[in-house]
């Protein structure tokens, strides 16, 4: 897999109308300099918005993944996000004067094509990855979805099962194994498709306002008289015939792959893949995946590869057993002795939890003057352990964490349930409740000696972020 991240070596713009929108669109791939990733780039709107590609930004799900910040929208991202992806381009800003790029037949063959001819220019910044390590697992009861990530060293691959109780289509499965080989032959061209059935649905829902049998395959999974075809044909804006057929394609058109539908469904979901924000190094097992269960899978890998991305960038040699030492604390912590209260961090969940240790010594310098006689340790220093240890957690759930700081806004509920003694060691959980326009609100335990273990205190906090 390649190790420098790419950019494309010069413009290139297509044109055509968006599939749901119906909007005309012209898109234009431009060069990115590193680390910047996948943004597109709205010029027809004020100040040229830009909305990143990643999960944070998706609004909507219905029949395509949209994005969305500040008020700018772009729908029916992912094919254009899995073309990027099968061209191994890290960083590109996609310009569009639409609110939706354009579906061109369907499928990305046209996105990458046009990508092929913007050629591809190595960077001098190391490609990152989110390499999956340990199982991930996503399972929806009700529609029957599960998605399964696996570890795979050094690789990437992609396996894809459909099954619509339809016998037009009946079980398919496809597999990409290859994504330099296969991606532009195999699935690029597999086109986006629909149930006759659906048709009048998304037509009063707004939806496929630029579709027609030229972008979209229709699969006759109903009976339909003269009528109802005429109809459908209004919807779709066809003057020509239309036929029910007899292959189980709507006007008898043919597919380009025996299992076309399940190639397409890799496809979206490679798209919605590139939302985590990396390429990934890992197998993908997706049976009867969509947009909805695509987004709820990427939102735990996204999760899995911010963790990794906080883990790396402070932690030089990760100890067993510890996600942050006591020199990769002070990179990202102002304290200092002998007020840095946070002795190593071992498990963080990203915008959720965090657990932290403080070992408590004889030698700890407010022993003393506090109770010398009988050694506690104080209480507002407990206190202050714990909410600097929720705060290596806010501090890592924000843009440039390492050019702000938190101050105390409020401390509520507090309570001291045993006292701390030298010896003991404080373990501390704590959960980021919210953060709003630069408000926190953290709560948590300190527990004596293990996790779980005898509580020393509990409360909750209120911080402002500000500038450091």
């Amino acid at each position: 897999m390649l190790e420098k991240q790419r950019t494309i070596r010069e413009p290139v713009t297509i044109s055509g109308v968006g599939l749901h929108t119906g909007n005309k669109s012209n898109m234009t791939f431009k060069p990115a300099p590193e680390d910047y990733g996948i943004r597109f780039v709205r010029i027809d709107m004020e100040g040229n918005p830009e909305i990143p590609a990643d999960i944070d930004h998706v609004i909507d799900i219905s029949r395509g993944t949209t994005i969305a910040k500040d008020g700018a929208e772009v729908h029916t991202v992912e094919h254009v996000l899995a073309s990027i992806v099968g061209c191994e381009i890290d960083n590109i800003a996609v310009e569009l004067d639409s609110n939706e790029p354009p579906v061109m037949d369907g499928s990305a063959m046209h996105y990458v094509e046009a990508l092929k001819r913007a050629g591809a220019i190595d960077q001098e910044a190391k490609r990152d990855y989110l390499v999956i390590a340990d199982l991930v697992h996503y399972h929806d009861e009700k529609n029957n979805v599960d998605i399964v990530g696996l570890p795979l060293k050094d690789d990437f691959r992609v396996s894809v099962m459909i099954d619509f109780n339809n016998p037009a289509l009946g079980v398919q499965h496809t597999g990409l194994f290859d994504l330099q080989k296969e991606f532009e032959t195999e699935f690029a061209p597999s086109r986006t498709f629909c149930f006759l059935s659906e048709i009048e649905y998304l037509r009063n829902q707004g939806l496929i306002k630029g579709g027609d049998l030229d972008n979209a395959i229709v699969i006759v999974d109903k009976e339909a008289s003269p009528e109802e075809l005429e109809g459908i044909k209004k919807k779709l804006g066809i003057e020509g015939s239309v036929i029910l057929g007899s292959t189980g394609i709507l006007d008898n058109r043919q597919l380009r792959y025996k299992n076309e539908p399940a190639r397409h469904k890799l496809l979206d979901l490679i798209g919605d893949l590139a939302l985590i924000g990396a390429p990934v190094k890992g197998q993908i097992l997706a049976a009867r995946p969509g947009h909805r269960s695509n987004v709820e899978f990427t939102k735990m890998l996204r999760k899995l590869y911010l963790q990794q991305k906080i883990e790396t960038k402070f932690q030089v040699m990760k100890s067993e057993n510890c996600v942050f030492d006591i020199e990769a604390i002070m990179e990202i912590m102002p304290h200092r002795y002998p007020f840095l209260l946070v002795d190593k961090v071992i498990d963080i969940e990203i915008n959720h939890r965090i657990v932290g240790i403080k070992n408590v010594t004889y030698n700890e310098p407010f022993f003393n003057g506090h109770f010398p006689t009988r050694r506690v340790m104080p209480g507002v220093l407990i206190v202050e352990a714990m909410a600097q240890c929720g705060f290596i957690l806010l501090l890592n759930t924000i843009e440039n964490p390492e050019k702000k700081m938190a101050y105390f806004a409020a401390i509520e509920k507090v309570k001291f349930r045993k006292p701390v003694v030298p010896g003991d060691q404080l373990v501390f959980e704590m959960f980021l409740l919210s953060y709003k326009r630069g408000i926190c609100k953290i709560a948590g335990k300190a527990y004596k000696n293990f996790l779980g273990g005898e509580l020393a205190c509990e409360g909750e906090f209120m911080a402002a972020v500000v500038d450091r």
